[in-house]
C-alpha cells in the first residue's frame, strides 16, 4: 500500500514554541507548475517565528494573510519525488533548494514532503549536503538582495524609495552589524568576495569565526560602541535592525547608505543633515539568484555555518534555541 501521509510541524494558534505540534497530515499533491520534494532538511528563519506568534511585530496592514492550521517555513533542501506534467527542467531524483513563496507564508517546509513551486527552486551545489543547503536560501538571498542586486521591483512597505544596492570593490569599507547571524555571515562573506574591506559586528565570543569569513576589523559590541570607533565608512548592513539601529548612521560618510534588514526607526530631516541614504527591501524568492549563490557555495568562496540541527520532531526546541539569540550561522531542521 502506498504511503498517503506524513509528519509536519503545524501551527494551530499562536504563541511561543510551545504551539509548534508533531502532527500526521496528508501528503501534498503538486498542482500546475509544482514538484513534490521529499524534504532532507528545513532551514530555520525569523519569519517562522513571527508566523508562529501571529506577527504582532509587523503593523497590521503589512501582515500576510494566512489560515490555521499551516505548516511553517519557507527554506528547505531535498530531493524531487514527482513532477508536474506542465514543469521543465527538473526530473525525479533531481537534488535541489529553495525559498519557497516568499515574502508569503505558505511556503510549508516544515514537513516531509512539499509540493513546491518549480520557479522558486534551483539544483542544490553538489559541493554541499542538504543541511548546509537548507541554511542558505532565506539569508543567502537577504544579503544578495541588499548587497549585490535587488531582483525584483516589489516596492518596501516601510518606505517610498527603491532599494538600490551600493557596488562594492576594494575601494568600499562596510560596516556589518550583526555579522555572525545568518544574513550577517552571508553578507560578510559576499562583501569580501566583491573585495570590500569589512568590519564586523557582533558580541566576543563570535570573533575568531568572523576573523575566520574574512573579516577586516571586529568590534565587540558588549565592550564597545561602534558609532564611537568608526567613521567615514561607505555602507551599513544592519542585519539586526530595529529602534536602536540610526546610532549607526554617525558611522557613515556623507554619501553613505545604511540598509536595516529589519526597519528600524528612522528620520528623514536627520538623514538629509547627514547626507545618508537609509533604505530597506525585503526578501523575495529568486532562483536565478540562488543559483548564482549555489555556485559560490560550490566552490567554498561561501560557506554556510550551522550553529546547530535539530530532528524535525524537535521543531520547539530549534525554536527555543532561536529565542536565545547570539546564533553563529544557521539553524536547521533536519528531516531524513
Amino acid at each position: 500500500m502506498p504511503i498517503h501521509t506524513m509528519r509536519a510541524i503545524r501551527l494551530h494558534g499562536h504563541g511561543g514554541p510551545e504551539v509548534l505540534r508533531y502532527d500526521e497530515v496528508p501528503i501534498p499533491e503538486p498542482g500546475p507548475g509544482e514538484v513534490l520534494v521529499r524534504v532532507h532538511a528545513v532551514g530555520i528563519n525569523p519569519p517562522d517565528w513571527y508566523l508562529r506568534d501571529g506577527m504582532s511585530n509587523l503593523p497590521p496592514e503589512t501582515r500576510p494573510k494566512f489560515s490555521l492550521p499551516t505548516i511553517p517555513g519557507t527554506d528547505l533542501s531535498g530531493v524531487i519525488e514527482a513532477v508536474a506534467e506542465d514543469v521543465d527542467g527538473f526530473s525525479v531524483g533531481d537534488e535541489v533548494f529553495g525559498l519557497l513563496r516568499f515574502p508569503g507564508f505558505e511556503g510549508s517546509t516544515y514537513a516531509e514532503y512539499v509540493a513546491a513551486p518549480a520557479s522558486d527552486l534551483t539544483l542544490k551545489p553538489a559541493g554541499i549536503d542538504h543541511v548546509h543547503a537548507a541554511g542558505a536560501p532565506m539569508s543567502g538571498l537577504t544579503a544578495w538582495q541588499y548587497l549585490i542586486e535587488l531582483g525584483h521591483d516589489h516596492p518596501s512597505p516601510f518606505q517610498a524609495a527603491q532599494h538600490r544596492p551600493v557596488p562594492l570593490d576594494a575601494r568600499t569599507t562596510v560596516l556589518i552589524n550583526g555579522a555572525a547571524g545568518g544574513v550577517g555571515h552571508f553578507a560578510l562573506q559576499l562583501a569580501k568576495w566583491k573585495g570590500a574591506r569589512v568590519i564586523a559586528v557582533a558580541s566576543g565570543a563570535h570573533e575568531s569565526f568572523l576573523r575566520e569569513l574574512g573579516a577586516d576589523e571586529f568590534i565587540d559590541y558588549t565592550k564597545s560602541r561602534p558609532e564611537e570607533l568608526v567613521h567615514d565608512v561607505d555602507l551599513v548592513l544592519d542585519a539586526v535592525g530595529g529602534p536602536d539601529s540610526k546610532r549607526f548612521l554617525h558611522t557613515l560618510k556623507r554619501g553613505g547608505s545604511q540598509f536595516p534588514v529589519f526597519f528600524g526607526e528612522f528620520d528623514e530631516e536627520e538623514n538629509a543633515t547627514l547626507g545618508v541614504t537609509v533604505t530597506g527591501t525585503t526578501v523575495r524568492s529568486n532562483s536565478a539568484q540562488l543559483a548564482e549563490l549555489g555556485r559560490l557555495l560550490d566552490t567554498g568562496t561561501v560557506r554556510v555555518a550551522i550553529d546547530s540541527t535539530f530532528a524535525l520532531a524537535d521543531a520547539r526546541a530549534a525554536h527555543e534555541r532561536a529565542a536565545r539569540g547570539h546564533i553563529q550561522g544557521k539553524l536547521v531542521l533536519t528531516v531524513a
